[in-house]
């Protein structure tokens, strides 16, 4: 349940939906499964086994959006579909055209169909309705976008917005990379990618910060676009150019705290929950300052 990559966007604050309304909305486009000959099925599944389509502790809300995908490579279709062309052409002495392949392929696709193996998936995202956050978890920017598309579709005009903050990320990071000194609250780690304008790009692994090499490429016209930080000593992240956050790990410090707290599997779920949103909020709080805050035009 804990976070591993956050793509941010905007709610209205104290956003005006409660959650017996957000729920009634998910509920008329729930996961229905793929049938025999649907290749990919999507919706709302409960974060939680058994429990409701919506997650809620603390107004603090969890959603999973739910994908399940037949596994059909084009290898396989291609294969049955070539056998079938053959045996056309030798039954009835005649070449197969361009067209009718392609209907003998989309044939092949239905027939198939109902054989296929099913991936399922989910993607989990946080909202919190009183300061405005709606967190994706998810490590593909296509993904993000197919939970945002999906709640639009489930929620007529969803008010959610990319975030904005008054300093591109690539600036300031680059800024404290150069001045070797990171943001109140922060400390910059090893991890480092630098680009120029003509897309070259350089990168660091477990590599010292404070080196003159870096600060050559920086005074060369190369930025930094990723940069690995830890907040507070207890949320470490990589940070990009998009604004978004990879590589999200609560450190040892912050698990401790969930370590034997809680009765039950139930309890323990809860008490994860809210200390990752509650974590996170501040993180953000933060990482907003540094960044010079959102434009006055950010809801």
């Amino acid at each position: 349940m804990w976070f591993k990559n956050l793509y941010l966007y905007r709610l209205p604050k104290n956003w005006a939906v409660d959650t017996a309304q957000l729920e009634e909305h998910l509920a008329r486009l729930t996961l229905q499964g793929c049938s025999a000959t649907d290749p990919r099925s999507i919706g709302w599944v409960p974060p939680r086994d058994g429990g409701a389509l919506i997650h809620s502790v603390n107004q603090q809300w969890l959603l999973a959006l739910g994908v399940e995908e037949k596994l059909l490579p084009a290898s396989i279709v291609k294969r049955f579909a070539n056998d079938k062309a053959k045996a056309i052409e030798e039954a009835e002495g005649r070449r197969v055209g361009r067209k009718e392949m392609r209907e003998i392929q989309e044939e092949m696709t239905i027939e198939l169909l109902p054989r296929a193996f099913i991936r399922s998936r989910s993607t989990l995202a946080w909202i919190d309705p009183g300061n405005g956050w709606l967190v994706i978890d998810s490590s593909s920017p296509a993904k993000a976008e197919e939970f945002l598309e999906h709640l639009r579709k489930s929620v007529d005009g969803v008010p959610a917005k990319v975030l904005k903050v008054t300093q591109s990320p690539s600036a300031a990071m680059t800024g404290w990379v150069a001045g070797g000194e990171a943001p109140v609250g922060f400390t910059l780690d090893q991890d480092l990618e630098l680009r120029s304008a003509e897309r070259a790009t350089v990168r660091y692994v477990k590599h010292t910060l404070e080196g003159e090499e870096i600060r050559q490429h920086i005074a060369a016209g190369k930025v930094v676009t990723r940069l690995a930080m830890t907040w507070n000593d207890r949320i470490s992240f990589v940070l990009d150019d998009n604004l978004q956050i990879k590589r999200l790990a609560f450190l040892d410090i912050l698990k401790e705290q969930a370590e034997g707290q809680g009765e039950n599997e139930d309890e323990r779920f809860d008490i994860d929950f809210t200390l990752m949103s509650g974590e996170v909020a501040q993180l953000l709080d933060d990482l907003l300052t540094a960044l010079g805050g959102e434009p006055a035009t950010a809801t």
